[in-house]
């Protein structure tokens, strides 16, 4: 249908919804295409010919506003029932190659609030691209080197530790830090680590084996698997190829870039390498393994500057190819409701596993009891309130925002898809079996105005997660949702589903008027099933 418009209206024309319904489904400003007067009678004359177009005309001179006819709307409901979402979904990506570096958690710390945003609006940008038939490789890229380690090291081996926690490990580092004439001493830790040292390799391995055994807590709670974990020590010895691009500075190997007055710093003066390096070899060797089209870093936006230079390192020694495109989605931070960096009222990093567990105790006085629903709930609600927000704005983290049953929010949809689950089993009618429903003639059917609301809002399903996906927005899907949701329950709430009354000589028309609306219920289900599944979020049948 877009199709045909656009051919008509010329590759210069911009298509967008009116903002007022009533205006029609599509408009463009003819003004901007500068056609004379015959072109724009030839122009109506053309689009009226189109089966599916209602109506067409011009408002305020310039405006052209088209209006779709009814029956388009429940053949885009009729094939989404009988054949699933996934057929009304365009596969604008499947020719794509995608790798996605996300969540990336430091090795012997726990994961802070901080840590939440990376790890699931990368799992949704994933879902998304890959919804859209991309082929994506997930990767956790674990910061498990440099010279934090050293201090570790040095500070178990002073300590004479066999045994150890995360909690232990965040003591030890602390602790480290108090004493700036043990500074030297955790150089000389890593030092001895990136010579392989046996000792410095085998208290290392303990900080990865514990550490991993916490971030699987988290995943699981999150319900977030990402393909690979390739921490920064797997391209150990892949660095020298990327040393040799420096040139000397000072004792120290750098690559300077045009336009910036900060270089790239690759080996610093005392042998050891750096971020920069790692990172470069990591490109090196994902375009040397998957030769990927696009490669998303979903980092903070604090990192801006350093992929700035990270890119046009790579780009200056064709580590990666002129077609590949590399990303930054560069996400805001948490703030407090004070509008500063979300922290405890000690001054501490607010522990993720702590917002998680909060979010299903909360989860539990909404009056959801089982463990398994509090969890997906609460759970869900974080993540919801996370991804409704723009990815680079920053987040000020209210709970009274985030559990609201009855605002924009996880919980929320949860409850309208639960709704439309139970008005489905009430009814007892199976939408892909029943014969009135799947043998529905949509052309005897007289819409009311919620009806064809909810209709046009679920024709622009696909329109928007082909968008969300192509501009990394989580947030387009979580607006989209929210829209749906509020016109299913004001339907809801003004309209009967399974309960008609009337004359008797009107039960056959309130028989149709019933199956329409069963399976208008059911599409809304499975939209909304659909996209709370590409945010991470479980679709709840019973709240």
């Amino acid at each position: 249908m877009l199709d045909k418009i656009k051919s008509i209206l010329g590759e210069n024309a911009i298509l967008e919804h009116p903002k007022v319904e009533v205006f029609g489904d599509w408009s463009c400003n003819l003004a901007r295409l500068k056609l004379g007067s015959d072109e724009v009678i030839k122009l109506l004359s053309e689009l009226r010919k189109i089966e599916d177009i209602e109506d067409v005309e011009i408002k305020n001179g310039s405006f052209l506003n088209i209006r779709l006819r009814n029956e388009y709307f429940s053949n885009t409901l009729d094939r989404l029932l009988k054949n699933g979402v996934k057929s009304v979904i365009p596969l604008a990506l499947d020719d794509k190659r995608v790798i996605i570096d996300y969540s990336s958690p430091n090795i012997a710390k726990f994961f802070g609030i901080g840590h939440l945003r990376s790890t699931i609006i990368g799992q949704a940008i994933y879902n998304l691209i890959k919804f859209l038939g991309a082929e994506v490789i997930g990767d956790n890229h674990l910061g498990d080197w440099g010279t934090q380690f050293g201090k570790l090291l040095f500070m178990i081996d002073k300590e004479k530790l066999v045994d150890f926690d995360l909690g232990k490990l965040e003591e030890l580092y602390v602790e480290y830090h108090k004493h700036p004439e043990w500074e030297e001493e955790g150089q000389k830790w890593f030092k001895k680590l990136e010579s392989g040292d046996n000792q410095a390799k085998e208290l290392w391995n303990k900080c990865v084996e514990v550490s991993m055994i916490e971030f699987k807590r988290i995943y699981d709670m999150l319900g977030v698997n990402i393909d690979m974990a390739l921490g920064e020590s797997f391209y150990e010895d892949k660095m020298g190829e990327i040393v040799k691009l420096g040139s000397e500075s000072q004792g120290a190997r750098i690559i300077e870039i045009e336009g910036s007055k900060t270089p790239l710093m690759i080996l610093k003066s005392d042998g050891g390498t750096t971020y920069a390096t790692r990172d470069l070899a990591t490109l090196k060797y994902r375009v040397e393994k998957w030769d990927p089209e696009v490669i998303i870093y979903e980092v903070g936006a604090e990192q801006t500057e350093y992929f700035k230079l990270l890119f046009a390192a790579a780009k200056k020694y064709q580590i990666v190819k002129e077609k590949t495109k590399l990303v930054h989605t560069r996400h805001g931070m948490y703030l407090g409701s004070d509008g500063k960096k979300f922290k405890t009222r000690t001054g501490n990093t607010v522990r993720l596993k702590d917002v998680l567990n909060e979010a299903i105790e909360r989860a539990r006085k909404l009056g959801n009891n089982d463990d398994k629903t509090a969890q997906a709930v609460g759970i869900g609600a974080i993540k919801y309130f996370d991804l409704m927000h723009g990815v680079q704005g920053d987040i000020v983290f209210e709970w009274e925002k985030v559990m609201n049953l009855e605002g924009n929010s996880g919980p929320y949809l949860q409850y309208t898809f639960a709704r439309t689950q139970s008005v489905l089993a009430k009814s007892q009618l199976s939408m892909t079996n029943d014969q009135s429903i799947s043998n529905f003639q949509f052309s005897n059917y007289a819409f009311n105005d919620l009806e064809v609301s909810i209709l046009r809002w679920l024709e622009r399903f696909p329109e928007v997660v082909v968008e969300a996906g192509q501009r990394y927005a989580p947030n387009m899907i979580c607006t989209y949702l929210y829209e749906l949701a509020q016109r299913y329950n004001s339907f809801y709430n003004k309209y009967s589903i399974l309960n008609m009354q009337g004359d008797p000589a009107l039960r056959e028309q309130n028989s149709i008027v019933r199956d329409f609306r069963l399976m208008l219920t059911a599409a809304v289900g499975e939209i909304l099933k659909t996209g709370l599944g590409l945010l991470g979020i479980e679709a709840l049948e019973r709240m």
